[in-house]
């Protein structure tokens, strides 16, 4: 079978009884998840049943060929649900893009496409790191022979500031120094089984939202092959892949929570109106402005998908490393993450006490807590002031 054989519609995979039974799980254990900090096994472990954990990787893997777009529409029916597991999905979902897209000609990682799908394995990533300030371009961990002098075997230790759910993956995707004499910015990523790692939690993972993520801070040590490093430097799956993929599914998750507020705050203004027929409830102005600010989120996310699906081909990959690109995709980020407290805070308004309440129909604390991280995500403040010094030396063609 042809790997660049056209895969049916994810629409038919989205609605089969496994992922909507994965839907299900995943709203009837959200409020638990939020409230005990805990990992939404029972979800993810939906997900794994359904095979979504393979959707994005190629036919001739015995993956379902998925696009960004179709993953995107998961991660947002997944995150109207739960945000946590919406945010695991998407986060998987980045590795498996970078896997996919830069394995180049490598026999390893093709291999470990198709351990992935027979297996449904969950990959987490480890990209933050002490000592770098949260930027994703730099690393102090490198790559080294291993200490046994072993051909072919790498070794190295990072110390991560967080790594989601990182004690519940299967594998991890690491950023690190391509040798011991590297500049931090010659990175490469390697994939490691954490049967092969030690892993040190270093933090706890008692948030104000996402707590279903669990997502410590842990040392990472690891001995493997080097065949395990992705043959393309992490500078070209940065840009082409790590960095749009990231915004772009990030920005279902949020445009997921922010629907789910939403709709909590139409169904209890139809109440009012119910109550008093003929008569619109003062709270119905303000819906009506929300329901214009969601149609805004929604475009902008919607563009953002299929300006990406657009580049697709090796002209546009190479627009995709473009100062132009870095902005557009860094302000999409900035944009969703604003708008999905925005939303959820004027839900809040809407449902009133009913909303501030923890529990119940029209409450909307998990959401509004949950779309605070957004903008810490990658600090909304270090892209800023990566697009103000992009903007130094770029000028948007008119």
């Amino acid at each position: 079978m042809s790997l660049q054989q056209i895969p049916a519609p994810l629409e038919n995979r989205i609605a089969s009884e496994a992922f909507q039974e994965a839907l299900q799980i995943a709203a009837q254990n959200a409020d638990d998840v939020d409230l005990r900090g805990r990992f939404p096994r029972e979800a993810v472990d939906a997900l794994r049943t359904s095979g979504a954990l393979g959707w994005h990787i190629p036919l001739g893997y015995g993956g379902a060929g998925a696009h960004i777009e179709d993953l995107a529409d998961a991660t947002f029916e997944l995150s109207r649900r739960c945000a946590s597991t919406g945010m695991i999905f998407a986060m998987h979902q980045i590795q498996v893009a970078s896997i996919v897209r830069h394995k180049a000609n490598s026999s390893w990682f093709e291999s470990y496409l198709r351990l992935l799908v027979s297996e449904r394995r969950l990959i987490a990533s480890a990209t933050s790191e002490l000592g770098v300030g949260g930027d994703l371009r730099r690393s102090i961990a490198a790559l080294e022979p291993a200490s046994d002098r072993s051909s072919n075997m790498v070794q190295f230790e990072k110390n991560a500031s967080t790594i989601s759910y990182g004690a519940h993956a299967d594998d991890l995707l690491t950023t690190v120094r391509r040798n011991t004499g590297a500049d931090q910015g010659d990175q490469v990523l390697v994939l490691t089984h954490l049967s092969e790692m030690e892993m040190k939690r270093t933090g706890e993972w008692d948030t104000l939202g996402m707590r279903g993520t669990c997502s410590p801070g842990f040392t990472a040590r690891a001995t493997c092959l080097a065949d395990q490093v992705l043959p393309v430097p992490f500078a070209a799956i940065a840009a082409e892949t790590v960095v749009p993929v990231s915004h772009i599914l990030w920005a279902n998750v949020w445009l997921g929570l922010s629907t789910d507020a939403f709709d909590r705050a139409q169904n209890f203004v139809r109440v009012q109106a119910r109550q008093n027929p003929g008569t619109p409830p003062p709270t119905a102005l303000r819906l009506a402005e929300l329901s214009a600010r969601m149609a805004e989120f929604r475009a902008l996310v919607r563009a953002a998908m299929k300006e990406y699906t657009a580049l697709a081909d090796e002209e546009g990959r190479r627009y995709l490393s473009t100062i132009g690109y870095a902005v557009r995709i860094n302000n999409l980020k900035i944009a969703a993450s604003e708008a999905a407290v925005d939303v959820c805070q004027n839900a809040l308004r809407i449902c009133g006490f009913a909303g501030y309440k923890n529990g119940g129909p029209y409450s909307v604390c998990r959401q509004l807590r949950d779309a605070h991280s957004a903008a810490l995500m990658i600090a909304n403040d270090r892209l800023l002031a990566t697009n103000a010094a992009l903007l130094l030396v770029y000028r948007e063609a008119k």
